[in-house]
């Protein structure tokens, strides 16, 4: 899977997951965002047919999806926490006195340096691209100023690395019946135990495909 243009979004790490810092990359800003969406805002699931064992029993949760590619992040691979003063301390803000910690997540085998953060749709800023109304992307350090100071969105999640797909990757790996598709659920997207996620995905799946 090749990434496309469009899909160097969010926040960029350097090195490792557990980054030494991070350097702000730009969002497309909402009037930017690619028209004739497929998948968008939907999840993916691995099928039982799924060959590449990078995507075993993964769900995506689909950012992008339209003539130039897709792009999405895969949210039940947990790698851990991370503190949000350690990550603003990462940044350059050696203040914060942050005691809260966010999920990590590997986002999918892409540039597993650039890292990401979904949240709930009702928290917006000017950098922030409102994916499908209930899941939303922002590409900010100020996200995790708010979430510190309690004034962030009420759900997120931070993941580095992405999947993604050329033009008509992805469409070739449905034909071949390696991906289910579901509506999105923010309750999948954030709450559910992530050893359930994707049992809980195929229940909703919308097609055999």
């Amino acid at each position: 899977m090749r990434p496309n243009a469009f899909m160097r979004l969010a926040l960029m790490v350097v090195a490792t997951i557990v980054p030494a810092a991070l350097v702000v990359a730009a969002l497309p800003t909402p009037t930017e965002t690619p028209e004739g969406s497929f998948l968008v805002g939907q999840l993916l699931i691995a099928s039982p047919a799924m060959g590449d064992p990078r995507f075993d029993h993964t769900v995506v949760f689909m950012v992008r999806h339209n003539k130039d590619g897709a792009f999405g992040i895969v949210i039940n691979r947990p790698i851990g926490s991370r503190s949000i003063a350690s990550l603003l301390k990462a940044l350059g803000d050696t203040e914060s006195t942050a005691t809260e910690s966010v999920p990590v997540y590997r986002g999918g085998p892409v540039q597993p340096e650039l890292g990401f953060i979904l949240h709930s749709a009702e928290y917006h800023r000017a950098e922030t691209v409102d994916v499908d109304g209930h899941v939303a992307m922002t590409s900010s350090p100020d996200v995790l100023r708010d979430i510190a100071n309690k004034s962030g969105p009420k759900k997120v999640l931070v993941a580095f690395g992405y999947a993604g797909w050329a033009p008509g990757q992805l469409e070739g790996e449905l034909a071949r019946n390696a991906w289910f598709t579901a509506p999105e659920d923010s309750a999948i997207v954030f709450d559910d135990d992530r050893d359930d996620v994707w049992d809980h995905a195929m229940k909703r799946r919308t097609q055999d495909l």
